[in-house]
C-alpha cells in the first residue's frame, strides 16, 4: 500500500479545494492511503484578517482538517505540497513548516519519496509556474523525486482560456480579489496529478 500525503496551505480557500481533488485521485488507487493535512496560519494573520468575512469562513471550513506534523511527512511514502503563491514563490507559513524539517533533511528520511506541488495565483502572470520551481528546490534538498503534469496526459492546458495548469503542476486563478473558484478543468487537472503521485509512489515503494 502506498502513502500519499497532502501538506497544504490556503487563506482563502482555492488551495484547499484542490487539494480535495488531489486526494480524489490519489485515492482511485485501491493500494493507497490518502492523508490530508494542513500548514497553521500565524496568529497575526488571523488578527489581521479578522474583518475579512471570505477569509474567516474559509479558515471556518477548514477547522476538521488537522495540523500538518514532521511525522506525517516520515508517514508518507510520496508527498503532494499545496503552496499559494507570495511575489511568485511560497509564503512563509509553508517555508516555516520545511525550516522546521531540519532533522528530518539532516537524517536523509524524506530521501527517495516522491513529490508534486500545486498551486494558486491571483492572476495567469502571478506565479503559476514560478511558485513551483522555486519550491522545488527546496524539495531537491529532501531528496524528493518530483512528478510534474505532462501534456499528453492534460489536454486542458492547450488553450487561451485563463485557467491554471502547467506541465509543472495543476493550478487555479483566484482573480486579483480571489472572488473566482477553480474551474473544472483545473480540479481534473488535479485528480490525474494525485492519481499520478500515487502510481509512482507505488512503483517506488515495491
Amino acid at each position: 500500500m502506498a502513502k500519499v500525503l497532502i501538506v497544504y496551505y490556503s487563506a482563502f480557500g482555492h488551495v484547499y479545494e484542490m487539494g480535495k481533488a488531489v486526494a480524489k485521485g490519489a485515492g482511485k488507487l485501491s493500494d493507497t492511503e490518502v492523508r490530508m493535512v494542513k500548514v497553521p496560519e500565524f496568529e497575526d494573520a488571523k488578527a489581521a484578517m479578522a474583518e475579512n468575512d471570505a477569509y474567516t469562513q474559509s479558515q471556518k471550513d477548514q477547522e476538521a482538517v488537522e495540523e500538518a506534523t514532521h511525522d506525517d511527512l516520515r508517514w508518507a511514502d510520496a508527498i503532494i505540497w499545496g503552496i499559494p503563491t507570495r511575489y511568485g514563490s511560497m509564503p512563509a507559513q509553508m517555508k516555516q513548516y520545511l525550516d522546521t524539517a531540519g532533522s528530518l533533511w539532516m537524517n536523509g528520511e524524506l530521501e527517495g519519496k516522491a513529490t508534486a506541488v500545486f498551486t494558486s495565483t491571483g492572476s495567469i502572470h502571478g506565479g503559476q509556474e514560478t511558485t513551483i520551481l522555486t519550491s522545488l528546490v527546496n524539495f531537491l534538498h529532501f531528496g524528493l523525486i518530483f512528478v510534474g503534469l505532462p501534456y499528453g496526459e492534460n489536454q486542458e492546458m492547450l488553450t487561451t482560456d485563463g485557467i491554471g495548469g502547467s506541465p509543472y503542476g495543476p493550478s487555479t486563478v483566484a482573480g486579483p480579489d480571489g472572488s473566482n473558484q477553480p474551474d473544472e478543468r483545473e480540479f481534473t487537472m488535479a485528480e490525474r496529478l494525485g492519481e499520478r503521485v500515487a502510481n509512482v509512489a507505488s512503483k517506488l515503494h515495491d
